[in-house]
């Protein structure tokens, strides 16, 4: 699962900036073992230091010890195993375990496949795949009726007609 990406070096011993996607930014430093994702494929890093810095988080990782072996890992993607993830509470959710996700209203009529979520001041919303953004709030209960992760589906009170 996506926890972040490294977004450039830091300081000249070999750490790395990184943009955190966590609720609370300095969650990613609680995992120890990193798995980099770059075009060029992966690999797995232990993580031997880390700490919030402004809005990011610098790490120092296993291996990487100046800043040119630094610098060649930014826009990796910051991932760790599912399973070290904790279980969520009851009605809470990962983001990675909604996308994908098929989405109808209560009446039964399909809106369409979450592609990704986004983080707004007021709720999180859901945003479907498609040409055009096609959002729907995430407000469990009003909104959210109900999230069956085993049927694959999300069921909303919604209408078509707020799109238009």
């Amino acid at each position: 699962m996506t926890l972040g990406r490294i977004s450039g070096a830091y300081g000249i011993k070999g750490w790395v900036k990184i943009r955190s996607y966590t609720r609370q930014r300095d969650d990613i430093a609680r995992f120890k073992d990193w798995i980099l994702e770059k075009r060029e494929g992966t690999q797995r890093v232990a993580v031997e230091s880390s700490r919030p810095q402004g809005r990011d988080v610098v790490a120092k990782l296993a291996g990487i010890d100046d800043r040119d072996a630094a610098r060649e890992l930014a826009g990796a993607a910051v991932m760790v195993e599912r399973a070290a993830l904790p279980a969520c509470a009851p009605g809470e959710y990962y983001w990675a375990d909604l996308e994908g996700l098929s989405v109808r209203t209560v009446a039964g009529d399909e809106l369409g496949t979450i592609d990704h979520l986004l983080a707004m001041p007021a709720h999180d919303m859901l945003v479907l795949a498609g040409p055009e953004a096609r959002l729907i709030p995430f407000v469990a209960g009003r909104i959210v009726r109900r999230v069956d992760l085993d049927a694959g589906v999300v069921v909303v009170e919604w209408d078509r007609s707020y799109w238009d």
